[in-house]
């Protein structure tokens, strides 16, 4: 590689080194190699022209600088402050002379005035370089009588926990004309019944450009007033995020289908709404394409439709055609009618939603494994009592039942007379067996008259009962007799009528 010459002073300079000459040289009428340039040894004399020329760039930044301030209509001194002041919060010379340039409003203030409402700025716990970046974005926030207000608002009232990030929002994305009415909107959700110690939160799962600086006061009134027979504030609580839909092109036609499926019923609703209040993110045609599947492919009624979503609003989240239909089909492959489909779903709502290879089909497979046929109306009540538990808990349960010697066909047979078995905590059942064997000297084999049994509660009725009349009828009672009569029987006590 040859590397060019440069000629400074009286010798001739390369970027990788210098050969020296007692008198001056005329311009080189060739390049010399690098090979020769690396054995000489490099001269200060280069060394001191670049601090040369950097001492000329220094002088021409300061001249530059000198002349940038000078064209500011503030005193060199004052100006000076003001850069100090803003290197402080990141923002450099050059940017602080654009802010001037851009914001003339900026030179009419006091370095103190500055350095005031960037110390309200900090007391939000604002680092400096987002105050700088705030600054740089909004520079009205340094500029604005109305800040002050809300700076000292969100220190003393909000306690400073607004969340950063939709505080920074709130500042750089307003209408300062708008922040201004910011601490009124606030304190009006709390005389609406918000609590003190609660509306940070509301405010932090809110958008609070859209909720509170977008909307009026009698705006957001009345969408307060709206949702107070439907659950009011403790709806609001659960999901603030609500308040960001709009009153009248989505909040108001989403609940009128709830309605119209409940036949007016307000307090029904309500309780949906409460139970689930993101049932009010999806659009009325969402809905309305749930309601239609149902009634036209499970042919069931707009009251049952309903009913199936007071006890389980989320089905409105399962996919019409991935989910709902194949499971729908499959309950009529297994010999269901309309009110079949309907009684199960009433009590097993989670299967038309729960994740098919991950959890039903181990549970269809350990069905099939003990005895169950497939497809049939035995097979789909199984299935029911099955998806209110989980598999592991639900294999524990059969091999239990295998460990105290019952026959795969003894458990299809006990669980067919009663099929909650299947979904019973295995070690609840664990302990009811060791005290019906252990305590009650009973045989297993009542089980399969009576498998009820295992559904009591151990300790309230079980022992209790047994110990009271173990005395009286002795140890061969018959374990139906003493669990399935009702109380005023058992105590011999009618029940005290109410007033």
């Amino acid at each position: 590689m040859v590397l060019p010459l440069v000629l400074f002073g009286n010798c001739w300079c390369s970027c990788s080194s210098t050969i020296f000459c007692p008198f001056p040289l005329p311009n080189p009428p060739f390049r010399y190699s690098s090979t020769f340039h690396t054995k000489l040894q490099p001269q200060p004399q280069c060394s001191l022209a670049k601090i040369h020329v950097k001492s000329q760039l220094s002088n021409r930044d300061s001249i530059r600088r000198r002349r940038s301030t000078n064209s500011l209509p503030i005193s060199d001194a004052q100006a000076a402050s003001f850069f100090a002041l803003f290197q402080e919060i990141g923002i450099g010379f050059e940017e602080t002379q654009v802010l001037f340039s851009n914001n003339p409003d900026l030179t009419s203030l006091s370095v103190e005035s500055l350095r005031a409402r960037l110390s309200s700025l900090r007391s939000l716990d604002f680092d400096p370089l987002a105050i700088g970046k705030l600054i740089t974005k909004r520079p009205t926030v340094l500029t604005d009588n109305q800040i002050d207000p809300l700076l000292t608002f969100l220190r003393d009232e909000l306690q400073g926990k607004l969340e950063k990030p939709r505080l920074n929002r709130l500042l750089s994305s307003t209408e300062q004309n708008v922040l201004a009415s910011f601490p009124q909107k606030v304190r009006f959700l709390v005389d609406r019944g918000i609590p003190v110690d609660q509306v940070v939160h509301v405010l932090n799962k809110v958008s609070l450009a859209k909720v509170l600086c977008g909307r009026s006061v009698d705006e957001i009134d009345r969408t307060l007033a709206f949702f107070e027979p439907f659950g009011g504030i403790d709806l609001i609580l659960k999901r603030p995020q609500i308040l960001n839909h709009d009153l009248d092109a989505q909040i108001i036609p989403r609940v009128n289908v709830l309605m119209e499926l409940s036949d007016g019923d307000v307090d029904s609703v309500g309780k949906v709404l409460v139970r689930f209040p993101l049932f009010l993110n999806y659009s009325v045609e969402h809905v309305e394409g749930h309601v239609g599947f149902f009634s036209s492919f499970a042919e069931l009624d707009y009251r049952q439709i309903f009913r199936i979503i007071q006890v389980y609003p989320a089905v409105v989240t399962a996919s019409r055609e991935r989910k709902l239909r194949p499971r729908i089909q499959f309950l009529k492959d297994c010999g269901l009618d309309s009110d079949d489909i309907f009684k199960f779903l009433i009590k097993a709502p989670t299967f038309l939603s729960t994740s098919f290879h991950e959890n039903i089909a181990y549970k269809l497979v350990l069905l099939v494994k003990i005895g169950y046929r497939f497809r049939t109306k035995d097979f789909a009540v199984a299935v029911r009592s099955a998806t209110r538990t989980n598999s592991v808990n639900m294999q524990k349960v059969i091999g239990m039942f295998l460990n105290y010697g019952f026959s795969c066909e003894e458990i299809v047979a006990m669980s067919k007379k009663h099929p909650q078995i299947l979904q019973y905590n295995h070690a609840s059942l664990e302990m009811k067996m060791e005290y019906l064997i252990e305590e009650m000297g009973r045989d297993t084999e009542e089980l399969l008259v009576f498998p009820a049994f295992l559904g009591y509660k151990l300790d309230d009725r079980i022992k209790h009962r047994y110990e009271v009349k173990k005395s009286v009828r002795g140890a061969g009672m018959s374990i139906n007799k003493l669990l399935s009569v009702s109380e005023e029987t058992f105590t011999g006590k009618p029940r005290k009528a109410h007033a």
